[in-house]
């Protein structure tokens, strides 16, 4: 079993920047990932990373600006939020899934574990 929580949301001002942190228990080879929810919204994609960190995954429209790492000594994984956007407000969750063949991190019905979420506002 997994236990995972976010922790690093706040409001922030436009073209500020937030690092999100991702405590887990029972860490293994699991990839981890980043999804956000906006009020009224479905869960969309954000990042993951893979255990070796020798993969990660980026949403297309927020490449550039934010930054999925992982520090397994720590049990860790961050998401460095940087220029960020109005548009970027959400509650932002971590999950994590043990890899299969043919898994796609991007999906967030692959994933076996949530956190509790944390809420990120950008005031414009």
């Amino acid at each position: 079993q997994v236990q995972l929580v976010e922790s690093g949301g706040g409001l922030v001002q436009a073209g500020g920047s937030l690092r999100l942190s991702c405590a887990a228990s029972g860490f293994g080879t699991y990839t981890m990932g980043w999804f956000r929810q906006a009020p009224g919204k479905d869960r969309n994609f954000v990042a993951a990373i893979s255990w070796s960190a020798s993969n990660t995954y980026y949403a297309d429209s927020l490449k550039g600006r934010f930054t999925i790492s992982r520090d397994n000594a720590k049990n860790t994984v961050y998401l460095q939020m940087n220029s960020l956007k109005p548009e970027d407000t959400a509650v932002y969750y971590c999950a994590a899934i043990l890899p299969y063949d043919d898994y796609d991190p991007r999906f967030s019905d692959e994933y076996d574990y949530w956190g509790q979420g944390t809420q990120v506002t950008v005031s414009s």
